[in-house]
């Protein structure tokens, strides 16, 4: 059953420079290559959740620089419904981002288009699911979470202080343990898992290689492993996991299922370079699974 989400988040063009080691303050290294590829968060999810199988529709803004044009054109080309995709006078988001041989990262995002999102755009959303982060004004994200009248699923990133009136609406809360941990103030992720459950009726926390855990008011708890592969660039593995994660429960999976069926997907994305480009399709993700 194809599910229907939508993604009300940024779109931003990543400047991607890949280096030995990221420099430190003053410091200047040398870099072995550069890439400029289509990123943001919410743009993520959306590639991701299209590859993964799902029907997505995006809801954001883009400024009409030479990066918007390019924002949408590769939203268009993985299978993302752009009509509500607004183009605004000025620059769109960037991003950039620093990778390490190891595949560690740092990211300064400008957000550009991004911030002048409004309230006003969280009107007549429909779907599923919506997929949400804090890449956009947060009045506007609030604003789409209380109006959607599906499943609201909540990436906290980057980690802000989350209004009440945001959780209340929010039903899954997907953080990295970085983020559960500043949630929270509990550094172990099983005892952030506990205190997230406290905001939200279920909430995953990824583990990075070491996988995810999940848990949900009516008592489930769940670990799945991280599948042993090595590490190229892990920008947008979060992303990967959430799109992936959000398109197997829409189709009516299992927890259980979803969560392995994401761990196959984020365990792909991190083999190849970038963000968006190293999403895995359906058809990988399935075959992975097995």
């Amino acid at each position: 059953m194809e599910s229907m989400i939508t993604v009300f988040g940024s779109a931003n063009m990543d400047l991607v420079a890949y280096v030995e080691r990221a420099p430190e303050l003053g410091e200047t290294v040398s870099g072995r290559e550069f890439r400029t590829i289509c990123g943001g968060k919410g743009a993520n999810q959306a590639i991701a959740s299209a590859r993964a199988g799902g029907e997505v529709r995006f809801v954001g803004a883009v400024g009409s620089d030479g990066f918007g044009a390019e924002l949408r054109e590769a939203l268009d080309r993985s299978g993302v419904d752009t009509r509500a995709l607004r183009t605004v006078e000025g620059p769109s988001g960037i991003a950039h981002i620093v990778v390490e041989d190891g595949g560690a990262n740092s990211i300064i995002v400008v957000p550009g288009a991004n911030g002048k999102v409004t309230a006003e755009d969280a009107e007549r959303l429909d779907g599923d699911a919506l997929l949400l982060q804090l890449e956009l004004p947060l009045p506007a994200v609030v604003a789409a979470a209380r109006a959607f009248p599906g499943l609201v699923v909540l990436t906290p990133a980057p980690v802000v202080p989350l209004p009440r009136e945001l959780l209340d609406a929010v039903g899954l809360l997907l953080p990295n343990e970085h983020e559960a941990a500043a949630i929270t103030g509990l550094t172990a992720p099983e005892e952030a898992l506990e205190a997230l459950l406290a905001l939200v009726p279920e909430a995953v926390v990824t583990l990075g290689a070491d996988g995810a855990i999940y848990g949900s008011r009516d008592g489930s708890r769940l670990r799945v492993p991280g599948r042993p592969v090595e590490a190229v660039d892990t920008t947008a593995a979060g992303d990967t996991f959430a799109g992936a994660f959000t398109v197997a429960r829409t189709e009516g999976r299992t927890a259980q299922e979803a969560l392995e069926f994401a761990t196959a997907a984020a365990a792909l994305s991190v083999q190849r370079p970038g963000a968006s480009t190293s999403m895995p399709t359906r058809d990988e993700i399935d075959a992975e699974v097995g």
